[in-house]
């Protein structure tokens, strides 16, 4: 009976781990034949489109079908708190977006890998927090990866690549202030959107409607088949909303170190996947850059996972200060695959 049990607790873990590939790839790959095949080069009025989505989509799951209790904020905590965290929010899907229409997929994933490290230097450069050595050392090969990947890169845009850059930085910042500015409330991936998406859609709306909304009239105009096209448009935005569903499942159904293994190997799939449908070419430096990058994204978790089981009192480094705290980034990078 006892492992019969143990059975089914290691089918609902791959259950939960391949709807989660599979609604996380889509997107991706949808977003990419939305901007290359559609012609709809509009990532600011996608963005918003994926946020009206994943508005109604939280409403419906936490008001109407009660999958999980609402978490209730103070009001004035709505617009210290929240708001904030849903600029940087929207802030981080705009540039991974824009990112998306001027890069290949492969490139792109690759330098989000890159988040990690600006984590980590980000806190240690303006938080003044330490790190033990491991954590420096787990961060080489996803540096020197991404180093390879980017001079190797034969669709190489540099638009595309300081969006992503920066898109990195956007999700080191939100991971950052997560800490602190929703101190006191245990969000999950469906609150997490029910209050974040909203604001996303106020802060964007206005400039998708200025910037992109003469182009997306001719668009609307010129296109020959604008029911199909904008029917996929708007199913992006309804599995990007299943794709926080997804990442709440697979969070309560694995453990951190499987959960940090399965992103990675995620971003593998994503970009197997994206090569197969829009042949982006890819040299074997190219690959093998992205392939460190992903072994050291594995490595700095693995390393990560080690720090958080140390016994309370162990002794640290000579040059970290004991009077400081170890820190490691308290929400998971991964997580940040959300709308």
């Amino acid at each position: 009976m006892e492992e019969g049990f143990c059975n089914w607790g290691v089918i609902r873990s791959l259950l939960a781990i391949v709807q989660w590939w599979a609604f996380n790839v889509t997107v991706i790959i949808m977003n990419k034949w939305i901007f290359q095949k559609l012609d709809f080069k509009f990532p600011l009025t996608v963005s918003c489109v994926h946020f009206i989505c994943s508005s109604i989509g939280a409403y419906v799951a936490i008001k109407i079908m009660k999958v999980k209790p609402l978490i209730t904020v103070d009001p004035e905590d709505r617009w210290k708190r929240i708001f904030p965290m849903s600029f940087v929010f929207c802030v981080n899907i705009v540039l991974g977006n824009v990112s998306l229409r001027y890069i290949p997929v492969s490139f792109m994933q690759t330098i989000k890998s890159f988040t990690p490290a600006t984590t980590v230097i980000l806190q240690w450069l303006i938080w003044r927090k330490y790190f033990e050595w491991k954590i420096w050392a787990s961060l080489v090969p996803i540096v020197g990866g991404i180093l390879l990947t980017s001079m190797t890169e034969l669709s190489f845009n540099m638009f595309g690549f300081l969006a992503a850059l920066f898109g990195c930085l956007a999700t080191s910042t939100k991971t950052i202030l997560a800490e602190s500015l929703l101190h006191g409330y245990k969000f999950d991936s469906i609150n997490t959107v029910y209050y974040m998406a909203p604001f996303a859609t106020i802060i964007l709306a206005l400039p998708a409607l200025v910037l992109e909304g003469p182009g997306v009239i001719v668009w609307l105009n010129t296109h020959p088949s604008v029911f199909s096209s904008m029917s996929i448009v708007f199913g992006s935005g309804v599995l990007a909303f299943c794709l926080n569903f997804s990442i709440f499942y697979v969070i309560h159904s694995t453990t951190a170190v499987t959960f940090n293994v399965a992103g990675n190997l995620k971003v593998a799939v994503a970009v197997l996947i994206s090569w197969l449908i829009f042949k982006n070419p890819i040299s074997g430096l190219n690959a093998l850059g992205c392939a460190v990058t992903l072994a050291g994204c594995t490595f700095y978790g693995y390393v990560r996972h080690l720090i958080s089981q140390q016994p309370p009192g162990t002794p640290r480094t000579p040059r970290t200060p004991r009077s400081r705290t170890e820190m490691i980034p308290l929400v998971n990078e991964k997580l940040d695959d959300k709308v």
